[in-house]
């Protein structure tokens, strides 16, 4: 369907039916807009290191998101994402096998402590909004 004259139109994502029936607080927003990254956030955290693992959350989704797409596997999407996203903030470019090789193996313990996951931290009350705007490369 064509857009109406002088109105573009915008593609929003549709809100999770389990954000509908529970309710809740949208913290995040990103679309872009001839390739100009615009973002939106609430700034809802005590400690801003909460966004780290609300980043790396939605990091781990992405990742699995693009690997259900087919022709890469979920290790392989999120070691580039982690690559680009420490490059992006300065950090030194390591490949995902280096990386792997310095590692050593693991035991049972350390296993089986890998796989739990830290306890979240409860959002904070919400104190406002950020909005940026930057270039999609």
């Amino acid at each position: 369907m064509p857009a109406p004259t002088g109105n573009p139109i915008y593609e929003a994502l549709v809100i999770p039916n389990d954000a509908l029936d529970k309710g809740g607080v949208e913290i995040l927003r990103a679309g872009l807009v001839n390739d100009e990254l615009y973002v939106t956030a609430r700034r809802v955290f005590v400690d801003p290191a909460t966004w780290g693992e609300v980043l790396a959350d939605i990091t781990r989704r992405l990742a699995r998101i693009h690997a259900a797409d087919g022709g890469h596997k979920e290790k392989e999407v999120l070691a580039a994402i982690e690559s680009a996203f420490a490059a992006d903030l300065g950090a030194p470019l390591i490949s995902a096998t280096s990386r792997a090789a310095k590692r050593k193996p693991a035991g049972r313990k350390a296993k089986a402590k890998a796989k739990t996951k830290p306890a979240r931290r409860k959002p904070a009350k919400v104190r406002g909004k950020t909005t940026s705007r930057r270039k999609a490369r």
